[in-house]
């Protein structure tokens, strides 16, 4: 079910740009491993041929605010908050470790999520008790209070003098536009099934003695997907952790006629099988980029046999699969076809 749109925000680039429509937007993950795809890959960078630069799902794969693919980040997204996701952890360096088991050290108490937001000065665009948590990790690491990214209108202007808050609920829009552009990016909070519970080493003390005796940890909202209406007609899904559920139908496919979906695979949530009977069925995308393996599941830049991706890709039919390779920038036209970096 498609919930009512709860909030919406147009973010302008305020700094001059020469606004080109109708290119490609570009991919790259950002994993531990140059041209692999790895155990803990999560995050990504999203460029819209306007100029617009978006973090989806920081994660442990990158060294912090410091990591030099990076660059600048106009938005932060963030599906919810496992440790893996939110960044509980970080690289100790490139190439640290294996594919398998890379070399993490601890982000706490800040998370990566945070870190990268308030050295970046971006627009956290997450689900609302997920974005008051953060706005306080920030204001701690800043010395001042994270305020509401500032709105004239309808309009958002970016860069920011400090990084802000657009949090919004399940179905909630914001629309990022360059200057200059006839047309924005739409991004879309959509549901997702699974969990969202906090890391304990990422809360206070005070609350860690507070929930260590139970085993337990606090809820930060619902979990939630994205699905991304760039400036060129591409329609991006990004499922986030998740199960098979009805809406990747009625609400990705349906509603806002996704055409490429960046599927996440962990195997507590979803089997080959599933995650094939959800593109194959459910969505319909022209192509397939597939992250969150939970595995070492390339070699050279090859999925390797014998692995859940190579069980998973076999069993997608009539469209490509694209394994998110660290380091590789794939461009999508409109249609979700991959024509370059593929």
């Amino acid at each position: 079910m498609i919930r009512a749109l709860r909030s919406l925000c147009v973010v302008t680039l305020s700094a001059a740009c020469s606004v080109v429509l109708a290119q490609n937007v570009k991919i790259t993950s950002l994993g531990s491993h140059t041209g692999e795809l790895c155990n803990r890959d999560r995050a990504t960078i999203l460029e819209d041929p306007t100029g617009v630069r978006i973090l989806y799902d920081a994660g442990q794969t990158v060294t912090g605010a410091d990591d030099p693919r990076l660059g600048r980040i106009d938005v932060v997204l963030l599906t919810h908050a496992h440790g893996d996701h939110i960044g509980d952890q970080k690289l100790k360096a490139f190439e640290a470790g294996t594919c398998e088991s890379p070399q993490l050290v601890s982000a706490a108490p800040n998370s990566t999520t945070a870190e990268i937001a308030a050295a970046k000065n971006s627009a956290l665009i997450v689900i609302a008790p997920l974005g008051a948590f953060l706005g306080r990790k920030i204001e701690t690491i800043r010395g001042k209070p994270t305020p509401l990214c500032p709105q004239t209108g309808e309009e958002l202007t970016a860069p920011f003098a400090a990084p802000c808050l657009a949090t919004v609920q399940t179905g909630g829009t914001c629309v990022v536009k360059a200057s200059g552009a006839s047309k924005g990016v739409e991004i879309v909070s959509v549901p997702a099934a699974h969990d969202s519970a906090l890391p304990i080493a990422l809360l206070s003390e005070a609350e860690r003695k507070a929930v260590e005796a139970d085993n337990v940890t606090f809820e930060m909202g619902p979990p939630i997907g994205y699905v991304i209406r760039f400036t060129n007609g591409l329609v991006l899904y990004l499922t986030g952790d998740t199960g098979i559920h009805s809406d990747m139908q009625t609400v990705a496919r349906d509603y806002y006629k996704a055409n490429l979906v960046e599927l996440n695979f962990g195997p507590n949530a979803i089997n080959p099988e599933g995650a094939a009977y959800a593109v194959n069925t459910l969505i319909q995308p022209a192509s397939v980029i597939l992250t969150h393996v939970n595995e070492g599941a390339t070699s050279g830049g090859k999925v390797k046999p014998g692995t859940r991706s190579a069980a998973f890709i076999a069993q997608v039919k009539g469209r490509p699969v694209y394994p998110a390779l660290s380091g590789k920038t794939m461009e999508f036209d409109g249609g979700g076809k991959c024509v370059a970096g593929c």
